[in-house]
């Protein structure tokens, strides 16, 4: 029996996720979106795995420039992730106009200052996944680790702040 595509989607909606930037530079400008399906896949080598629609533009230029950038969204970031999250966004400098961002070294891709974490990578692999597209991407370097910042979550919908962990 098929499983109903709207109660499947609420399903995973009880699941809470951290929220990324993924933002790629090519030769016209720059590309951004926001990502909740990001895993780490493994150490040795560092690989992290992303979802992103298969139809979708990041997509897209991810594969033909095959380097990117992550962000790992904190608290104060949930006007970011909205702002990339929605369809016919402008370029990523114009929607980062009032937040600190740098390139990463490697893929020359934005990554946000103050974000909790940022990883510079380079597309191992792109797996056809569904409507989606798996992105397997290695990780070159970590220009952004704030191991203090309050991570932005999602559930349910809406975005959230992580409770802080007592040392």
């Amino acid at each position: 029996m098929p499983v109903d595509a709207a109660e499947f989607a609420a399903a995973l909606r009880q699941y809470a996720s951290g929220v990324c930037l993924l933002t790629v530079q090519d030769d016209i400008d720059d590309v951004g979106t926001t990502v909740s399906s990001v895993m780490s896949v493994s150490a040795a080598p560092p690989l992290v795995a992303v979802g992103l629609a298969a139809d979708g533009y990041p997509a897209e230029v991810l594969g033909g420039v095959g380097a990117c950038a992550l962000t790992v969204l904190a608290a104060q970031h949930a006007i970011v992730a909205s702002r990339f999250a929605s369809a016919g966004r402008p370029s990523a400098r114009h929607l980062l106009e009032s937040v600190p961002w740098t390139r990463a070294a490697g893929s020359g891709a934005i990554v946000l200052r103050d974000g909790v974490a940022g990883l510079d990578c380079r597309v191992s692999s792109l797996v056809p996944a569904g409507d989606h597209v798996l992105a397997l991407l290695e990780v070159d370097a970590v220009p952004v680790l704030d191991v203090r910042a309050r991570p932005l979550l999602r559930l349910r919908g809406r975005y959230a702040e992580a409770v802080p962990v007592q040392a």
